[in-house]
């Protein structure tokens, strides 16, 4: 059995591949490590709160997505969401990296993951793009577009997600499961 520890703030930064990730977990409470966090006196703890930067490289998509998914099944932040959520994740870093970074690897993407029992799992991407209008998008099931081979990563976020947003001219897309 995990020895328990007292949770208050707990930090750790790491740079693996040209992805710096940041990974912060609060609490307040007796608790053994690798454990979830309590509920104590109806306030709600932050599970995990995961902060990355990666290069506009499509290769560094699957590796953050990866990890990422890997720390929500841990803390069970993702429990029976899993497929919705990575691949809400993966379009929207694709989306970031093509559209707001132009595949350019000199540019850097941000990527916010947190989780809470009462607000679901949180993800924020982040482009140094120009950004744009979500609802000037086409409509992938429409006409021609139904037979296009791209075009359908916002409407599929849409789909598997329960809350999406567009904030900073469409340079950041916030994205919410229950």
């Amino acid at each position: 059995m995990p020895e328990p520890c007292h949770l208050s703030v707990s930090c750790l930064t790491a740079r693996i591949n040209d992805v710096t990730v940041a990974l912060a977990v609060l609490g307040g409470e007796e608790t053994p490590v690798g454990s979830r966090l309590p509920v104590a006196s109806g306030r709600t703890y932050l599970m995990i709160k995961i902060e990355v930067t990666l290069n506009a490289d499509p290769g560094g998509i699957s590796p953050v997505v990866e990890g990422i998914m890997e720390m929500a099944r841990r803390m069970e932040c993702a429990a029976g969401k899993e497929f919705e959520i990575e691949t809400a994740l993966r379009e929207a870093l694709a989306n970031a990296i093509l559209h707001g970074c132009k595949n350019d690897p000199t540019k850097r993407v941000q990527c916010c993951v947190s989780c809470d029992e009462e607000r679901g799992m949180l993800i924020v991407v982040r482009d140094p793009g120009s950004g744009f209008e979500p609802k000037d998008l086409p409509d992938p099931l429409m006409g021609q577009n139904v037979y296009s081979h791209h075009g359908r990563g916002i409407f599929l976020i849409n789909q598997l997600m329960d809350e999406v947003r567009f904030e900073r001219n469409g340079t950041e897309i916030h994205m919410r499961k229950y």
